[in-house]
């Protein structure tokens, strides 16, 4: 019993090939899931619920992705990157993508699997899936790879690997300018830790992801039009060298570089 709120657990069983529907809200102790006798004792539920099913072998289906926070207030990065432009890029846009990758889920293959699982099965199978699951990945690694007053010279272990892979942060710099400025159409420029171990600066078009290439991606910037338009119009280059100068957390680098692959859901 939950001694603030005065509600008790309860325990259900699990029957063969049913969903049991886990709640979870703000909880007041642990649960426990008894593999051995298929009952599952949910926590105590004192605040808003949401439901989640466990399937016959005790696996923990997520149902729907959710649209992850910013790491940031929506003005945090203002003059350089609005609270304007955010209301759209991550509220409508971001947004859009998590909605329609729950509507394009139920009764695939894709179901029930991780992010990354998504978007690896599903590239060149089902575009729809692929499409909008890479685009919550991008965006929410884009998110974090921005922090208020960031930008300027990397700093710490991946200034190191820039000069020894790249001879000398400028050489990159304009790499990475020169990729995402002649991007074609929509798309996104990254820095990424090569199959070799080599950083290296590619370019993808839409939503797609130098991770299902066997790259690792620690670094990118998103130049689809809806990502700079209200802050910058058509002037792609201003808005990556501003990228550069005044946005890059190269903290946030420096964890990816030898980081396992970012899971993309927070």
């Amino acid at each position: 019993m939950c001694a603030k709120h005065g509600q008790r657990n309860s325990v259900f069983n699990l029957k063969p090939f049913e969903f049991l529907w886990v709640f979870r809200g703000i909880h007041c102790e642990a649960f426990s899931l008894n593999t051995a006798l298929k009952t599952y004792t949910p926590p105590n539920i004192c605040g808003s619920v949401s439901a989640y099913p466990i399937s016959s072998n005790n696996k923990a289906i997520v149902m729907s992705f959710e649209l992850p926070p910013l790491p940031y207030a929506t003005d945090a990065l203002e003059p350089y990157m609005s609270a304007n432009t955010f209301s759209f890029h991550h509220a409508k846009h971001h947004k859009a993508y998590v909605d329609n990758l729950n509507k394009a889920l139920p009764g695939t293959e894709f179901e029930g699997k991780s992010l990354v699982e998504i978007i690896t099965a599903s590239e060149g199978k089902n575009p729809g899936v692929f499409n909008n699951a890479a685009q919550v990945w991008n965006h929410t690694f884009f998110w974090h790879s921005m922090k208020p007053n960031g930008g300027g010279a990397a700093t710490g272990a991946i200034n190191d690997k820039i000069n020894a892979d790249f001879g000398s942060f400028d050489a990159f710099a304009e790499q990475f300018k020169t990729a995402g400025a002649t991007q074609f159409g929509s798309g996104w420029a990254w820095l990424v830790v090569g199959a070799d171990g080599k950083l290296k600066v590619v370019k993808t078009p839409n939503g797609e992801n130098p991770f299902t290439k066997g790259d690792k991606p620690i670094l990118t910037v998103d130049v689809w039009e809806h990502a700079y338009y209200l802050d910058y119009q058509n002037l792609r280059p201003k808005f990556l060298e501003t990228f550069l100068a005044n946005l890059v957390n190269w903290d946030f680098v420096n964890e990816r570089l030898d980081a396992p692959l970012f899971e993309g859901t927070k």
